[in-house]
């Protein structure tokens, strides 16, 4: 356990240098958007783009860990929405409330899966992405959409925006490019790999700069709820049907630690634009995002 946490650690270090880096003279608002615009818009794309065109799937057992990833989202989703109307009758509040149980920081994955699993890793983490990020985006959409105050583009715009996803697209191309046999592309694909290194450090700066510690004040008891579901339960939901379809390996591993990662902190701007409980998703991904160094660490010391 302690040499996974030492292992973890410099991950969840650099987020908080994010952090302390947004409170500084270092940048300037703007500079900060521009950043986490051309990390999620260029660099990650890339980075997903590049390990998917190259990845080797035959030993991969693909359906089993398609199978647990959704039904374990499912079961989540039916779980919450069977217990809404009591313990979360706000729909605001519920929207980020599923939010937080559901989604998960790419940046956080893609870093972690890169640190323990090296190639193989990023392989599997790129194929988990390719499953969740659809999934999961679609379906906060729909619970937005039905639950929250949305407004502006509707939920046919925002599902609109999820299929243009730069993560999807990204995704999708370089399975493109495995699929036909293709690959990378000369000159446009050493390209991409020198944009695809510089996607971990950035995305992780980002993400500690888009965290709100102030918002921990506010923490109470469904905060506590939401974090558990995400941080224990989907793991957990996730491992029994890994076990239950009989896969192991690299790919099983990453698929139950990408569904323990923290909520994503692009959930806030989902939250705010559309309808949903801001402040208390400020909340929930500040929390889970601190919690998940302890977590996370437990669950590669069970997989290692």
């Amino acid at each position: 356990m302690a040499e996974v946490l030492t292992s973890v650690l410099p991950i969840f270090l650099l987020i908080l240098l994010g952090w302390v880096f947004k409170r500084s003279a270092l940048l300037e608002d703007y500079g900060w958007v521009a950043l986490e615009r051309l990390t999620y818009y260029v660099l990650f794309p890339c980075l997903l783009g590049v390990t998917l065109a190259e990845a080797e799937f035959h030993d991969f057992a693909i359906r089993g860990v398609a199978g647990a990833i959704i039904l374990a989202i499912a079961i989540v989703t039916a779980g919450l929405l069977a217990v809404r109307k009591v313990f979360f009758p706000d729909g605001p509040l519920f929207t980020s409330v599923y939010q937080g149980s559901v989604r998960m920081n790419t940046y956080i994955g893609l870093s972690i899966a890169a640190t323990f699993y090296g190639e193989a890793g990023l392989a599997a983490a790129a194929l988990a992405i390719a499953i969740i990020v659809p999934l999961v985006n679609v379906a906060c959409v729909l619970m937005l959409g039905w639950f929250g105050n949305a407004a502006g583009q509707g939920v046919r715009g925002m599902l609109d925006a999820c299929f243009k996803n730069p993560l999807i697209v990204g995704s999708f191309v370089g399975l493109a490019l495995n699929v036909t046999g293709i690959g990378m592309p000369p000159l446009l694909g050493p390209m991409a790999e020198i944009l695809a290194e510089a996607a971990l450090p950035l995305g992780l700066l980002a993400v500690g700069a888009a965290l709100h510690f102030e918002a921990i004040k506010q923490t109470g008891a469904i905060v506590v709820v939401t974090s558990a579901i995400k941080l224990v339960v989907l793991p957990l939901l996730t491992w029994g049907l890994l076990r239950l379809f009989g896969v192991n390996g690299v790919e099983g591993a990453i698929a139950i630690l990408f569904n323990a990662l923290p909520t994503a902190t692009s959930s806030y701007i989902l939250a705010s634009q559309y309808g949903g409980d801001a402040k208390l998703m400020a909340s929930i991904i500040s929390i889970e995002t601190l919690l998940s160094m302890l977590t996370l660490s437990a669950v590669l010391a069970l997989l290692m």
